[in-house]
């Protein structure tokens, strides 16, 4: 674990005595350099207010779906933390059923629906690949929104 990701949630247990003592789960979005990277920045400016990992790449790594009132550490690609997250909403979704308000919060490309199913099409597939899951309209999808409780 990167000694930024403990100094961060050190500092944010300084300001909320309720916050749990031990250090969240930390992460870094996609699966590569430069969009992790450009992901981390969104969530600092505010503008990436929600995720969405499918319930198969949580199960293939052993992650739990995240559960309200949850947090996180958001990094960039090389493990350095950049922001403190909080779980707001957790919904299950079928892929196919992901609507425009949700690919807006995700904050990414042109925020539009048609830019989001494409880009996590790609996503998924490459995520998923060699794994039984197929990716279609009803892969299951954790749309998880999130509130941005402290950033570097």
């Amino acid at each position: 674990m990167n000694i930024s990701v403990i100094r961060l949630w050190d500092r944010y247990r300084a300001i909320n005595r309720d916050a749990p003592a031990g250090v969240p789960n930390s992460f870094h979005f996609c699966d590569n350099q430069e969009d992790a990277d450009l992901c981390a920045t969104l969530v600092v400016m505010g503008q990436k207010r929600a995720t969405a990992p499918s319930v198969a790449e949580l199960e293939l790594a052993g992650d739990p779906i995240p559960q309200v009132g949850d947090y996180s550490i958001v990094t960039d690609w090389a493990g350095k933390a950049v922001a403190v997250i909080r779980t707001a909403s957790v919904e299950i979704r079928r892929f196919g059923d992901v609507d425009e308000d949700f690919a807006r919060a995700e904050g990414e490309g042109d925020l539009t629906l048609d830019w989001w199913r494409t880009a996590h099409q790609a996503y998924y597939e490459s995520v998923l690949a060699g794994s039984r899951h197929i990716v279609d309209a009803g892969l299951e999808i954790v749309c998880e929104r999130f509130e941005l409780v402290l950033q570097v």
